[in-house]
């Protein structure tokens, strides 16, 4: 029997980066002397997009003297040092690949920060393979991202998976456009109205993992 893909997303899929990025910032503001404007605007800019440039622009609006390559090398450290995976979530991923299903992570973002996030968590050892768009500069939803992802856990998008994620446009809309199925990781929200919705709405990760379980256990009594 082949076995299934499903690929996670990282970044409050996996780990919970909304708070861990929350509580980097203040402390970044008090080591540096920022009022609460340059706190809520290190975090509103890096809550977009976290990149070496990014850093080159806080250190220029506020005057750091820090240069962007140590900016950019603390930040890194420190939120691997916050960021965590539930246990709970680390050892679903290792049931999901005893239950025989090829297990990645199809992440975007800088590789220095997400590495550092997949290895301190204790994820990248339990999965089969993990694919950051700027290793080969391409983001979610784009197509190729998916199929560098797959390729990484040794397949192919035309043998079908699943995507788990929280992002409606880049996790489901992306997923769905390579034809996985979908998870969303709805955490209490609502689905936006203007977008097909996911194949099954989830509160966390584990909850998608058990759902996957299931879907395998399934899928094994039929074929036996």
């Amino acid at each position: 029997m082949q076995r299934p893909l499903v690929l996670f997303d990282l970044d409050n899929t996996l780990v919970d980066r909304r708070g861990a990025l929350d509580d980097w910032a203040a402390e970044f503001a008090s080591r540096h002397g920022l009022e609460d404007e340059g706190r809520a605007y290190v975090l509103g800019v890096l809550a977009e997009r976290a990149y070496p440039a990014t850093f080159d622009v806080i250190r220029t609006r506020y005057g750091l003297p820090m240069s962007t390559a140590e900016l950019w090398r603390v930040y890194c450290t420190d939120i691997a040092a916050l960021v965590s995976c539930p246990a709970e979530v680390l050892d679903g991923l290792v049931e999901l690949r005893a239950a025989g299903w090829r297990v990645g992570v199809a992440t975007n973002g800088a590789v220095d920060i997400q590495r550092a996030k997949l290895r301190a968590t204790g994820i990248a050892e339990r999965v089969d393979g993990v694919f950051v768009s700027e290793e080969a500069g391409a983001r979610k939803p784009q197509t190729r991202h998916f199929a560098m992802a797959a390729a990484r856990c040794g397949t192919v998008l035309g043998d079908g998976g699943w995507m788990v994620g929280d992002n409606p446009v880049n996790d489901i809309g992306g997923g769905r456009s390579v034809g996985l199925h979908t998870i969303w990781i709805g955490d209490d929200r609502s689905w936006p109205p203007d977008h097909p919705g996911p194949d099954h709405t989830v509160p966390r990760a584990r909850a998608a993992i058990d759902l996957l379980l299931l879907h395998a256990a399934d899928r094994t009594r039929t074929t036996t």
